[in-house]
């Protein structure tokens, strides 16, 4: 047994489409998996899967042990790259010791926790009484988290396979909550003699809104925004505006259609030539690849009511995004942050943009979700908040925090990392519902979460199964 089965039930994930909201096809999977090998199964209402695999011999007194993943994917892919999430097998490449997928996300997060479940429980690897629990919607709102009985699970032990740091150990991570800003307007026409064009930032490397908010990296959105505001004073219109799109990824391109009287084309052009320039200085050291367009286009449509177009890319400017508070217990580890996630145009004169802050600190996180309510109420816009999730207070004295790192010592004779993590993980509210749970996170590494690009690097899979299968057979 090697981690190579690991991989290869990877293979059969990454042909299966699991986008969040739409889990049906990865739980039937699941379902079949366990149908295939008299495994007891159940699934509730939710979509929510837990899978039984009872003590070897010998092990009936080990304490049994909850393996939890989730089983949605964040779906990302570059510009005009043709994918389909629904239908379409992720396509990665190996190199250099690495699956990547180049041109959507890999899915990785959480496919290969999946992954190394399923080559657990078809094995004959002897260990005590096992739960594979399979959350769906973790993505978007941890969904099956929050829906999940306090009697669908037994076991007092959980180890969560979805960590993306090999050789680091999660103990604790942060809470989070959606902001949502919705500005309405009135549709407009373009007055005669006025000229329209697209601009267009694209190249970034965006990322994980938790993991990757500490590492200065451009934001399409708020980039985009910069130079429209500079474009205000020109008797600006906008016709059309779109950005991002996941609440919990950075948002890597945005564009969008102004008009402006021809008198000030040149102008217009200079302000963006001069903005391309010092954003790619800016960025050069976290987003090399950061690319600018600007098109003429024909505009036939309507524009958006020019009080509201202002106060909407005001806001934009002026919302806080990125780390808002470092821990003052825990060196290197953002305490706080905000994520200006999307905006989004829609039927019926309205304009969405999407938000999400984390914190550690329950009251830190909701007062991050009251500046950006702030400052987008103060510009109009009607502002809700949904989806907040708690965080989870590491446990220092924790009996399988202790059984990991011997482990991990033992294994590969070095001291592994004992942190929290700022990305959202489902343990908090696993307590919420179990509230004697003794938890740890752990996983191999995987690199450029929710991004086209993601990769997974394989020798860390083969020490992330060593590690889970010691420790489980150390209980």
């Amino acid at each position: 047994m090697s981690e190579n089965k690991v991989l290869s039930f990877f293979k059969e994930i990454l042909c299966i489409p699991r986008e969040s909201g739409h889990e049906e096809h990865i739980v039937e999977y699941l379902l079949e998996f366990a149908r295939q090998r008299n495994l007891e199964a159940k699934r509730d209402a939710t979509g929510n899967v837990l899978i039984v695999k009872e003590a070897a011999p010998g092990k009936e007194n080990v304490p049994t042990v909850v393996l939890q993943s989730h089983s949605d994917m964040v779906c990302e892919k570059k510009a005009g790259v043709e994918h389909d999430f629904s239908k379409d097998p992720i396509q990665y490449v190996e190199r250099d010791g690495w699956w990547i997928a180049e041109d959507t996300t890999l899915g990785a997060d959480c496919g290969i926790g999946i992954a190394a479940t399923l080559a657990l429980f078809d094995s004959d690897i002897p260990t005590g009484r096992l739960e594979a629990l399979f959350t769906i919607s973790e993505e978007t709102g941890m969904d099956g988290a929050f829906a999940l009985s306090g009697d669908f699970i037994t076991g007092k032990i959980l180890i969560n396979l979805d960590s993306e740091d090999e050789g680091q150990l999660f103990i604790g991570c942060a809470g989070g909550i959606d902001t949502t800003a919705v500005f309405r307007y009135n549709e407009g026409k373009l007055a005669p003699g006025m000229c329209a064009s697209r601009f267009t930032i694209k190249g970034c490397i965006g990322g994980h809104s938790g993991d990757d908010i500490n590492k200065e990296r451009a934001n399409a959105v708020q980039c985009l925004a910069r130079f429209l505001y500079e474009t205000m004073g020109y008797d600006m219109e906008l016709c059309s505006i779109d950005g991002g799109n996941k609440r919990n990824a950075i948002a890597r391109e945005a564009s969008a259609v102004i008009a402006f009287p021809e008198q000030y084309e040149d102008e217009i052009l200079a302000i963006w030539n001069e903005f391309c320039r010092n954003l790619s200085a800016e960025y050069a050291a976290t987003d090399p690849g950061i690319s600018f367009e600007a098109e003429p286009v024909t505009w036939t449509e309507g524009t958006v009511e020019t009080e509201v177009a202002y106060r909407l890319i005001a806001a934009l400017v002026y919302a806080p995004h990125g780390v808002l508070a470092m821990s003052t217990e825990l060196k290197g580890i953002v305490e706080t942050s905000s994520n200006l996630a999307s905006v989004k145009m829609k039927e019926g004169g309205v304009i969405r943009v999407g938000t999400s802050q984390r914190s550690s600190i329950d009251s830190a996180r909701r007062f991050a979700a009251t500046r950006v309510e702030a400052a987008f109420a103060i510009a109009g816009a009607e502002v809700t908040h949904e989806s907040e999730y708690p965080g989870w207070k590491p446990r220092l004295n924790s009996p399988i925090l202790n059984t990991t790192v011997e482990s991990y010592r033992k294994l590969f004779n070095q001291e592994p990392i004992v942190r929290a993590i700022h990305a959202g993980l489902e343990c908090g509210l696993f307590l919420e519902k179990y509230p004697d749970l003794d938890m740890i996170s752990f996983g191999p590494t995987i690199l450029g979460v929710h991004a086209p690009g993601e990769r997974l690097d394989l020798q860390s899979v083969d020490k992330f199964w060593k590690l889970l299968i010691d420790v489980l057979q150390k209980l």
